[in-house]
């Protein structure tokens, strides 16, 4: 993966932890956009670890409407219980690309020659 993909797939991330933060951001400061103080205060450590809150997150909401669905809460259809199983894989999915993009790049610059 290059290096613009990656930057991409971080720029998603930030956008992805921005709708899930902009209510409590626009109370905070409406002249800021959203995951960008964030982004400036925690870098590349404190997006990594948000994002990695965010995949468990969705697992759980995952676990929980499966859960649910299965006791035969009313409220929970079967619809539901699959796209919440599909965003909770996908966002797994992309997590392990991303650690695996960044073991790669670890392993490439130790084998750099100084």
């Amino acid at each position: 993966m290059s290096v613009p993909a990656i930057q991409t797939a971080l720029q998603q991330m930030q956008i992805m932890k921005a709708e899930v933060a902009a209510p409590a951001a626009a109370k905070v400061n409406l002249n800021v956009q959203p995951g960008v103080e964030q982004a400036q205060k925690g870098g590349f450590a404190g997006e990594l670890k948000s994002s990695i809150e965010r995949i468990n997150s969705l697992q759980q909401a995952s676990a929980a409407t499966t859960t649910a669905f299965q006791l035969g809460d009313p409220n929970v259809s079967l619809n539901q219980v699959m796209v919440d199983k599909q965003k909770a894989g996908l966002a797994f999915e992309m997590g392990v690309q991303v650690r695996n993009k960044l073991v790669s790049a670890y392993k490439d610059i130790m084998n750099m020659q100084v």
